[in-house]
């Protein structure tokens, strides 16, 4: 009867210790909220594909985000800089296409496709020019690099 009594008592103890343990032990990592983001894009599925390159700018009429955007987006456009803004209803086969799973998503690629730099949230005019004179230049901007708002 003892002996009943001393193992009851010393698994109580080792469940006590297991619950202590398990309420100090560190949480994991927090969920990753960025969305995905293409690294390359099919150059003939944008305007002036032979453009040196392109602003691709993903949005949708119900982002609030969205708002004016678009107008930053427009005012890159030169004869070496294609832009265009893809509406998810309007260009839901795009959004599609390129997994688009966040907006508004900015997306500056050279002339291969190659995606140098993107911008997922609302940006600045000011940082918008500053990112495309910067992989314009070769500057600092790896290819996929970008800011995330």
């Amino acid at each position: 009867m003892l002996s009943r009594l001393l193992i009851a008592a010393v698994l109580i103890v080792v469940v006590v210790a297991v619950a202590a343990v398990s309420r100090r032990a560190r949480p994991g990592p927090p969920p990753r909220t960025a969305a995905p983001v293409p690294a390359q894009l099919d150059r003939t599925d944008f305007p002036r594909p032979d453009a040196p390159w392109l602003v691709a700018y993903f949005w949708a009429r119900t982002c609030d985000s969205c708002v004016g955007l678009a107008a930053k987006v427009a005012v890159l456009e030169s004869t070496d800089v294609a832009t265009c803004a893809l509406e998810a209803t309007d260009d839901r086969a795009l959004h599609q296409r390129y997994a688009i799973a966040a907006i508004p998503l900015i997306l500056v690629a050279d002339a291969a496709g190659v995606v140098r730099h993107h911008t997922l949230g609302a940006v600045s005019a000011t940082d918008l020019w500053a990112a495309l004179a910067d992989v314009r230049s070769g500057g600092g901007v790896e290819p996929g690099g970008g800011l995330e708002h």
